[in-house]
C-alpha cells in the first residue's frame, strides 16, 4: 500500500510502506533501523523527547501493532524535510497525526509527531 506520493523521498516511502506492514512483518525492527540516523531526534505527546534510533523502533512498535490503515491527507515536500498530515485508523476508530520530518545522508534526522493523545489512546493507539 502506498501513503505517501512518489515525489516524497525514498528514504519517507520506505518508512510508511514498513508502519502499514503489520507486526508480523516488523519483528524487532530491522527494516526499519536503515532509515534512521543513529541519533534520531524524536518528540511526540507520549514519548516526549527521545534522542537515538533504538528507543524510537521500541515505541513505534505499538503504533505499528494497532494501525489497521493511514489515510494521507496531505504532504508538503521540502529541501531537506516533509510534513506529512494523515488519519490513522486504529481498533477503536480514526485519530489523526502530522509528522515532520528532517533528513540527511538519506535518513530520517529528526522526527516530530503531533497528535491528541487522549483521542489517540482512546481509539487504540499504543
Amino acid at each position: 500500500m502506498t501513503v505517501v506520493s512518489d515525489s516524497a523521498p525514498a528514504v519517507l516511502r520506505e518508512y510508511y510502506r514498513i508502519l502499514t506492514g503489520g507486526i508480523e512483518s516488523y519483528g524487532d525492527g530491522w527494516d526499519l533501523a536503515p532509515l534512521l540516523a543513529e541519533d534520531l531526534h524524536f518528540e511526540g505527546p507520549i514519548a516526549g523527547q527521545a534522542t537515538g534510533a533504538a528507543p524510537f523502533l521500541r515505541g513505534v512498535r505499538g503504533f505499528i501493532a494497532n494501525v489497521q490503515k493511514i489515510e494521507l491527507i496531505q504532504e508538503v515536500h521540502g529541501d531537506d524535510g516533509t510534513a506529512v498530515l494523515y488519519d490513522a485508523h486504529l481498533p477503536n476508530g480514526t485519530s489523526r497525526l502530522t509528522e515532520f520530518f528532517t533528513f540527511a545522508e538519506g535518513r530520517i534526522q529528526r522526527l516530530r509527531i503531533l497528535y491528541d493523545p487522549t483521542d489517540y489512546l482512546a481509539k487504540g493507539g499504543a
